[in-house]
């Protein structure tokens, strides 16, 4: 059965404010040590590139409005498959600089949704 569009930005939506919440007021060097918030951080970049990865089978033309999308999918890959050449520094960085403006993204699709 295929899910509705809004459930997949729904999920990536609250994946990727609960980065924002977990690395709000922290630094890198906090992040690179606590193999907790790394877990928790990992887990959710996981659930945005999964979340994401479907609307673009399921629903591609709504999937057209992410900028970068395969490489998000290529970064959900990368956290799972590749698990033991995971760079903390990228990691850290993508949730500083690439993942608001995601986030504005995935809200304004939303926002078309519910005008339709």
């Amino acid at each position: 059965m295929r899910r509705e569009p809004q459930v997949y930005l729904w999920d990536a939506r609250r994946a990727a404010e609960a980065i924002a919440t977990f690395v709000r007021g922290k630094t890198f060097e906090e992040f690179s040590t606590d193999i907790l918030l790394r877990s928790a951080v990992e887990r959710q970049f996981e659930i945005v590139g999964e979340a994401l990865s479907q609307l673009s089978k399921n629903h591609p033309e709504i999937a057209a409005g992410v900028p970068d999308l395969p490489r998000i999918v290529a970064f959900r890959n990368i956290l799972i498959h590749g698990y033991a050449a995971i760079d903390r520094a990228i990691v850290w960085r993508v949730a500083q600089e690439n993942l608001p403006p995601l986030t504005e993204i995935l809200a304004m699709l939303l926002r078309g949704m519910d005008d339709t």
